[in-house]
Order: structure tokens, then sequence, then C-alpha cells
């Protein structure tokens, strides 16, 4: 089995993988590798299986040398860091591949294996990330925009009367309530943001027919009623992770 380290700014996503999948995934907070207290739950998270490896990824600079650290010291194994330079399964054509997030290379390199090209990745994260694999099968760019719970906290933080929300579907377009019409806003206005923004894509790829596949915290609520995302698959990243590390290593057993 292999170790997959998804490191995001709120999350830090564990998966366990073989050659055929992954197998199992769990979640912490990115916050614990900063305390020294990531440890404890990775090993229970791993428990007895026989670990050959780390795949990962961070876009938190502060906590990647902690990850390898875990993989060296406390699992004796070699860590696989994902960049431009050991990314496997897909091309760059990126003006500063170095400014890329790892993670949304790991989604392009599963992007292209399970979904062909050109096919579009969208991650509902900290922030809401558009990654682009066109035609020749070349990681070529994207969009970012804030992530919806950015949005909704940015409401609650800078005014004195708007509460804060927990993010969910709703019944009506016309709000009742502040909660009902904040809800509104994020929910059904960021299906019209992510849906114009595919708009644009087809035209720029010069395609009808686009794949577009959805990962992340709030993908299933928003895809949910947005024909144009074609698929969810919240192990995008991790599944990333799981090909790249396949194509520089033995067979798994």
């Amino acid at each position: 089995m292999i170790l997959l380290l998804d490191i995001g700014n709120t999350h830090t996503h564990l998966g366990l993988a073989n050659e055929s999948g992954v197998r199992k995934q769990a979640n912490i907070k990115t916050a614990l590798w900063r305390s020294s207290e990531a440890t404890g739950p990775i090993l229970r998270f791993v428990g007895k299986a026989r670990i050959r490896g780390v795949a990962l990824c961070s876009v938190v600079p502060a906590v990647t040398g902690h990850a390898v650290t875990l993989a060296q010291e406390e699992l004796c194994v070699t860590a696989l860091e994902l960049s431009p330079r050991t990314i496997k399964g897909v091309g760059i054509n990126y003006p500063q591949p170095n400014r890329i997030g790892p993670d949304r290379l790991a989604n392009a390199v599963a992007l292209r294996h399970h979904f062909g090209t050109p096919s579009v990745a969208v991650a509902f994260g900290t922030a809401l990330a558009f990654d682009v694999v066109d035609a020749n099968g070349d990681y070529v760019g994207g969009i970012i925009a804030p992530g919806l719970a950015a949005m909704t906290d940015y409401l609650h933080d800078k005014t004195a009367l708007l509460p804060r929300i927990t993010i969910q579907e709703t019944s009506s377009v016309i709000g009742k309530s502040t909660r009902e019409a904040m809800l509104i806003g994020a929910v059904h206005g960021y299906r019209g943001l992510v849906r114009e923004l595919i708009t644009e894509l087809k035209r720029e790829l010069k395609c009808r027919r686009l794949p577009v596949v959805a990962t992340g915290g709030y993908a299933e609520l928003i895809a949910a009623k947005l024909p144009e995302i074609t698929a969810v698959e919240p192990k995008l990243t991790l599944e990333g992770l799981r090909l790249t590390w396949l194509a520089h290593a033995a067979p798994l057993k």
C-alpha cells in the first residue's frame, strides 16, 4: 500500500491506495502539522497496512517538510512530492510551471487518465479552482475564484448583522429571512458563476462536449443542479497522486 497526502490550506486529505485504486480515505486538520499533532492520527489511519511509500502534494510549504519527515522517520519509506519535475501522465504548457499548485497537477493527471482530453477539473475547496487539460494532453492553466465558504465567511466577518451560515440547498430563490437570502446568493449564485465559466472554457477550447469533473467539499452540492458538471470525483486529487506514484515505482502488493 502507499500513503497519499493531499495537504491543503484547511484540511489534509489522507488516502491508502494500491494498484487498483484509493481504498481508504480520511481528513485531518492541516493545523495539526504545525503543532506536531498530525503523526498520531496518520499512524492510526495507516493501522497495520504495510506502507511501500508516500506520495504527497502540498500547497502549504511550511508543512511539506513535516510530511517528508513523517515518511522517512515514522514509516521508514521514501516520500515522492508531486511537482512539475516529478509529474508523469500529463504534459505542461504553462509559462511558469513552478507556480502551479501541486494539487492542481494531481487533478490534471487523474483527469487525463480517466476522462481523456480536453477536460476540466473543478475543485471546490478554500478556493474555487478550474484546471484545464487541452486536446494535446497538456495542463494549460485554469481559473481561480474565492471558495464558497470564503465568500460567506467574508460577509459575516465584514458586516454587523449578517450571520455565519452552513451551506445547504435552498428550495426558493426568494429569501424570507437573512439566512435564506444569504444561502440563495451563495448556492444559486455560485452555480451561475460555475456555469458561465464552463461556457467560456468550451468556447476557448472550441469544443461542444467537455468533460467537467468536480471534486472537493461542496462538489456534490453544487453539481446536483448543474448539468454542465459531468462527474463528481471526491478522490480526484488522491487518484492523481496514486497514478503519479505508480508511474515512478515498481508494482505494489
